[in-house]
């Protein structure tokens, strides 16, 4: 059983706020996988269970409230007996800029008050998705941000980070975030994706940088090897007269 858990705050004031970008992702996901299994209440929260990929997958939005997400997803940890690294949480990051992400594995919180509650709960170790919602730009102004609507124009790239989240969920239930994280690059930021490939190119079997494709390593030390040179005979004579090693 793996547990992927959205953050957010519960009830029609809060939905389709900046803070609740986890809520949003977790409901994408559940409507491409889970759509004919309703949310029920559960742990504090609603989840629905389903298979997704390879794995049994626990969906969960805890109903704690943010600053109390720790209570919801520990509980539904002591009754599945989970491991921390079966566990993957996804939740706004200020620090940001709209439309970025970042995953991690532990860590401290970055005073987010969901993710504390989560730690002090369970401990640091457990699987991250920080999805970046920008900043305000004065610390005074943070509470009503976070708390505030996206805008429409805003819909330009949540929309496409959420259906890409919810497309590739079969890789964080396997536990495959690198993989995850590639595919989210490579749709939402193409030319990244495409410096990283010519940065490394043996990402797509063409060997370590400065490695000719298709070449073996001993071939390229053969090539390498000075070519011998006879130092008598006819041949050695000759190269000297060309190379003006001959002044007579």
């Amino acid at each position: 059983m793996k547990l992927i858990v959205g953050l957010g705050n519960p009830g029609t004031n809060y939905a389709g706020t900046r803070h609740n970008i986890g809520f949003m992702a977790i409901d994408e996901i559940h409507r491409r996988h889970c759509s004919a299994h309703p949310w029920r209440s559960r742990f504090q929260g609603h989840v629905c269970e389903n298979r997704i990929g390879a794995e049994n997958v626990l969906l969960l939005k805890p109903s704690t409230y943010m600053n109390d997400s720790g209570r919801s997803v520990g509980e539904a940890m002591r009754f599945y007996k989970l491991e921390p690294e079966d566990i993957f949480v996804i939740y706004d990051e200020l620090d940001l800029p709209p439309g970025k992400f970042r995953m991690k594995k532990g860590g401290g919180h970055g005073g987010h008050n969901g993710i504390r509650s989560i730690s002090d709960h369970i401990g640091p170790d457990y699987r991250r998705l920080r999805l970046g919602i920008g900043h305000p730009g004065d610390k005074n102004l943070v509470s009503n941000y976070v708390l505030g609507h996206f805008a429409k124009s805003d819909r330009d790239w949540l929309d496409p980070l959420l259906a890409e989240i919810a497309d590739n969920a079969s890789l964080l239930a396997e536990g495959k975030d690198s993989q995850f994280a590639n595919k989210l690059t490579l749709a939402l930021e193409p030319e990244k994706a495409k410096r990283k490939e010519k940065s490394d190119p043996g990402k797509d079997g063409g060997g370590a940088a400065g490695k000719p494709k298709g070449q073996s390593h001993i071939r390229q030390a053969r090539q390498q090897q000075p070519v011998s040179v006879p130092k008598t005979g006819p041949m050695a004579d000759m190269l000297k007269r060309l190379l003006g090693g001959d002044k007579s």
